[in-house]
C-alpha cells in the first residue's frame, strides 16, 4: 500500500462488530483461563491436553502441535517444559527421523484433562454458548469459516514464522 492511497475505513457498522469480536475474545480468553486455573491449568495447557488426548496413541510430533495450537516451536517448547515438570507430557524422540520429537500425554495428563473436561465444558457454556440462540451459533459458525481458511491458509504459505 501506498502513502497517497486513502485506506477503506471501516463504516461503523463494521467498527462496532470488529471491536466486539476483539473484546469477547479477549475477556472470553480470560475467564476461561481463570476457570481452569481453578485446576492449576492454563488455556494453553488445555488446548496441548485436548490436542494430545484426541490423537492416536495420545502424541504428536511437536511441530504438528505447533501448528495444531497456533504456537511458535520455541514457545510451545517452553510450554511443554513447564507440562512435563507437572508430570502431565513427556517428551520421546522420534524414530524415524532424528530432528523430531513427539510431545506424549502421560497418564497423569490423561487423569487430569479428563477430571477438566466436563468444568471446562461448563464453562464455555455459561460464558458463551448458552448466552446465544441455535441460529447465532449458526451464523458465527457461518462467519467464521471462511476467516479460519483464509488465514490459515495464508499461515501454511508463510511457514512458521
Amino acid at each position: 500500500m501506498t502513502d497517497d492511497v486513502e485506506p477503506r475505513w471501516l463504516t461503523g457498522n463494521e467498527q462496532r462488530a470488529w471491536r466486539a469480536l476483539l473484546a469477547a475474545h479477549k475477556l472470553l480468553d480470560h475467564r476461561l483461563d481463570r476457570d481452569l486455573h481453578e485446576l492449576g491449568l492454563s488455556l494453553n495447557d488445555y488446548e496441548i491436553l485436548v490436542n494430545l488426548s484426541e490423537s492416536p496413541e495420545h502424541r504428536m510430533r511437536m511441530s504438528d502441535l505447533a501448528t495444531a495450537t497456533i504456537q511458535s516451536r520455541s514457545r510451545l517448547s517452553h510450554q511443554i517444559s513447564r507440562m512435563e515438570s507437572a508430570g502431565l507430557v513427556t517428551r520421546e524422540s522420534c524414530p524415524y527421523d532424528r530432528r523430531g520429537t513427539f510431545a506424549v500425554l502421560t497418564g497423569h495428563g490423561w487423569d487430569v484433562i479428563r477430571k477438566a473436561a466436563p468444568q471446562h465444558v461448563a464453562s464455555v457454556r455459561r460464558h458463551f454458548v448458552d448466552l446465544l440462540t441455535p441460529d447465532l451459533i449458526e451464523a458465527l459458525e457461518k462467519a467464521y469459516t471462511p476467516v479460519v481458511a483464509h488465514l490459515q491458509r495464508i499461515r501454511a504459505e508463510e511457514g512458521d514464522k
